[in-house]
């Protein structure tokens, strides 16, 4: 088998057995203390993490990081849900 003809059968194998991503999204609530500070936002979170309880897992520590406090997350959602929740996120819009 010439090279060429190798590396395009070896890069389809590769492509063949590579997993599907599916993008997931959360969305949720968080607050601030001192002043009192509530947000609604939407993130990104990975396939794992595609359940309420584990996107709160997840969430939790990203926004502790940034000085809010998960409150809950509403729900979880493939692609087809960001459109309609990206006006209501406004900046917290895929920010966390």
């Amino acid at each position: 088998m010439k090279l060429p003809a190798l590396l395009a059968a070896l890069a389809m194998g590769l492509a063949l057995t590579a997993p599907a991503e599916a993008a997931c999204y959360a969305d949720y609530k968080a607050k601030q203390d001192r002043p009192l500070r509530l947000h609604y936002g939407v993130a990104e979170v990975p396939d794992n993490a595609c359940n309420r309880g584990s996107a709160s897992q997840v969430l939790a520590q990203r926004l502790d990081r940034a000085g809010w406090t998960l409150l809950n997350v509403l729900s979880t959602f493939g692609p087809e849900g960001l459109e309609e929740r990206k006006a209501s996120a406004g900046e917290y819009f895929l920010r966390y």
